[in-house]
């Protein structure tokens, strides 16, 4: 993995959560921390309590941000509880455990972030539905549900080979398309759905599973460039037919 990793903590509620999700990141090489609408992370409290040495760069160096900062500048990863999930839940499936997801990153140029959720409801759906991927620690059926900093650590420890040691990568690195490039994509996929008349109550799941299936698939610059050129093309047809009948007459 060439591009960067990094960690995201949504809306938690507990300071020392993010204490003990800022060590586990110290353990494992990673040292950027984004938070969004954190609690008061006191110096002299409980998060740089929990932080072991990351109370000297990782806590203080986080950097408070929106929502929308992580989604259009990063490949996202959201980390969430799944159980008894199937190919009908569109929004928490299909999901990597963290080893699948180890094995995804780790020949892809993509700077990546794990978001993690709040303690108790952990990240809603409405924010699920904007990230690239899912990500699911596996634990017993009968308590399936891991605290906040434990499930950063697991994820963490399982990718620890992309953040160690630089001579673990592979040597061939698959160049994924920008953000702003797969952005662009899930913006003209939306319009060619408006194109085609497709169910308007059913667009919001369709482009979700659009995102996911992409997510998964890491595309280059040029396969996002060429898709998105087909779907452009599409939607100027459905928009002016007169077009399609011009072509077909040269």
């Amino acid at each position: 993995m060439v591009g960067s990793l990094s960690v995201a903590v949504v809306g938690a509620e507990t300071p020392g959560n993010v204490g003990t999700i800022a060590r586990a990141m110290k353990n494992f090489g990673v040292s950027d921390l984004y938070l969004v609408d954190p609690p008061e992370l006191d110096p002299e409290g409980e998060a740089y309590g929990f932080a072991g040495h990351a109370r000297e760069d990782v806590l203080p160096d986080a950097r408070e941000v929106e929502f929308d900062y992580l989604v259009e500048r990063f490949h996202t990863v959201g980390c969430t509880a799944v159980t008894n999930e199937d190919e009908t839940s569109h929004v928490r499936y299909p999901f990597r455990t963290p080893r699948e997801l180890a094995d995804s990153l780790g020949g892809v140029d993509a700077d990546t972030c794990l978001v993690f959720g709040r303690e108790r409801v952990g990240l809603t759906n409405d924010e699920l539905a904007r990230l690239d991927e899912i990500c699911s620690v596996p634990a017993g059926a009968d308590y399936p549900v891991l605290n906040l900093g434990q499930a950063a650590t697991v994820v963490l420890y399982e990718l620890r080979e992309l953040t160690l040691d630089d001579t673990q990568h592979p040597d061939s690195i698959h160049e994924r398309a920008t953000e702003r490039e797969i952005e662009g994509l899930y913006g003209e996929f939306e319009r060619f759905l408006g194109n085609i008349n497709h169910p308007e109550g059913k667009r919001a799941k369709t482009t979700r599973m659009f995102r996911r299936v992409l997510g998964r698939a890491h595309p280059t610059g040029r396969e996002v460039s060429t898709l998105r050129g087909l779907l452009r093309r599409a939607s100027g047809l459905l928009e002016h037919p007169e077009r399609l009948v011009e072509d077909s007459e040269d």
